[in-house]
């Protein structure tokens, strides 16, 4: 039963939330999280979890298609996507069930309702308030953008919809070739889908450095993908039966339309205003290194605030909040070292500077790149078309950025990651021993590039 008065109050359980909530009260804090929906919030429920469960189907039914590559002959398998659907959901409900447990492991109470602050801080739920002690998170996450000109309903969908669908279309057309446009669009794709990819940038995966996104590029056509950069969807309406739009003066029309062009914070019913609490120009919630905004004992974390809307980034600011209202030293994020992945195919994984970003701010830039067919690993493992790239500082040998496209990149970028957090450089990465034959071997080869010594290349 909720008390009611807390240390500490949670609302939003998604990935900030949550791991908020757990590290406030391994500290002994009295601690609540409210949540309006599911545990688990967005991504959990219906965002990155759904997603990574239907990609995974996808790279195993391309590792069936490709397997008489390998001296494996099988016939042409065939998808059932109602079971591919009930996987789906019983993934979520396990991880759901898992964050379940662990509020009760830690003694910590979930209040089911929409959570708002009120003028003296405290914590509103429907008619009940709560007295907070020490201080309030607020971790609600981001809602779904529609693209100008057009509004979520019928066949026009977002991406949380994308991933529940529980019959495959014949055709879809996603707008947005970022990371969640691409993952949509390389998931259904190999799922036989026909997908028409709409960017209005210059290229796919338009946050990547330039190289990286070639790579991806070819890979989404090499799927069939129907790829338009340089364009913008416009004259949007959706019937019963599909949605027809124009693309560059021309009709097009799929059985769903998804936009996956952007979201904004979701702080409707918060009670920001009342509270005082300050945003940004953008609309953002504006805190400083510890998370604390403008009103003394409120914190804010996750897509409410400035950095990348990434699920790993709110789990450690959810950290530093925590141990901020606790009283405990903490530290402030570095965004550009946050690692980025994308789970398209290829694999996308990248952290810091771009090249081209490295060369706007001055730096002295040196580049070490090397493809995957550099290193034996590729080759065993059927891809030599992945690529690494080393953003460097020439002088100090500073690590500037890691930028890796191709199978498992989302996993290697960490050494990078890593490498950088313990303030190593590229030279250090070149000389670390790793093992034989590893596609993490092309990571320090293109160290070795970097550092002017390249050996397998």
């Amino acid at each position: 039963m909720a008390e009611s008065a807390y240390d500490c109050i949670v609302i939003g359980s998604g990935p900030g939330g949550y791991v908020a909530a757990i590290r406030s009260a391994q500290l002994g804090m009295t601690t609540a999280v409210v949540e309006k929906g599911d545990i688990g919030g967005r991504c959990l429920n219906v965002a990155c979890i759904p997603a990574k469960a239907v990609l995974r189907v996808a790279d195993i039914l391309t590792e069936v298609r490709e397997a008489a590559e390998f001296g494996i002959h099988v016939s042409e398998p065939s998808v059932d996507f109602g079971e591919v659907a009930e996987r789906r959901k019983t993934v979520v409900s396990t991880l759901t069930g898992g964050v379940a447990g662990l509020m009760k492991k830690n003694g910590i109470d979930v209040i089911q309702g929409s959570g708002s602050l009120s003028a003296a801080g405290n914590v509103r739920v429907g008619s009940d308030e709560f007295e907070v002690g020490r201080g309030v998170i607020l971790a609600t996450g981001s809602v779904a953008r529609p693209i100008p000109g057009t509004q979520f309903g019928g066949r026009v969908i977002g991406t949380e919809e994308a991933w529940a669908l529980d019959e495959l279309p014949a055709t879809l057309a996603v707008v947005g070739a970022g990371a969640s446009g691409a993952e949509i669009a390389s998931a259904y794709a190999r799922l036989g889908v026909e997908v028409q990819l709409f960017e209005g940038l210059d290229r796919v995966l338009p946050s990547e450095d330039a190289d990286i996104s070639k790579v991806a590029e070819r890979g989404f056509k090499k799927q069939g993908i129907d790829v338009r950069t340089q364009t913008f969807v416009e004259n949007v309406q959706s019937s019963e039966d599909k949605v027809t739009f124009t693309h560059g003066g021309i009709d097009g029309e799929a059985d769903y339309l998804v936009i996956a062009a952007g979201r904004a914070p979701d702080v409707e019913g918060l009670g920001l205003d009342a509270a005082g609490v300050g945003l940004t120009e953008t609309g953002l919630v504006e805190v400083d290194g510890t998370q604390k905004t403008s009103v003394e004992r409120v914190y804010a974390i996750g897509d409410l605030v400035l950095g990348p809307a990434l699920a790993h980034k709110a789990s450690d600011e959810g950290v530093i909040a925590a141990e901020a209202i606790f009283g405990a030293p903490t530290h402030p994020l570095a965004y550009p070292d946050i690692p980025r992945a994308t789970f398209c195919q290829p694999n996308v994984a990248s952290f810091g500077l771009t090249e081209e970003q490295a060369r706007a701010q001055g730096y002295d830039v040196v580049v070490g790149k090397v493809p995957y067919g550099a290193v034996g690993a590729g080759t065993v493992y059927g891809d030599r078309t992945g690529i690494i790239k080393i953003v460097g500082e020439k002088t100090y040998g500073e690590l500037l950025g890691g930028h890796i496209v191709g199978a498992k990149s989302t996993e290697m970028i960490q050494e990078l990651v890593n490498v950088r957090a313990l303030e190593g450089g590229y030279p250090e990465v070149a000389r670390m021993v790793h093992g034989h034959p590893t596609l993490s071997e092309g990571v320090m080869e293109a160290a070795r590039a970097a550092d002017g010594w390249l050996v397998h290349g």
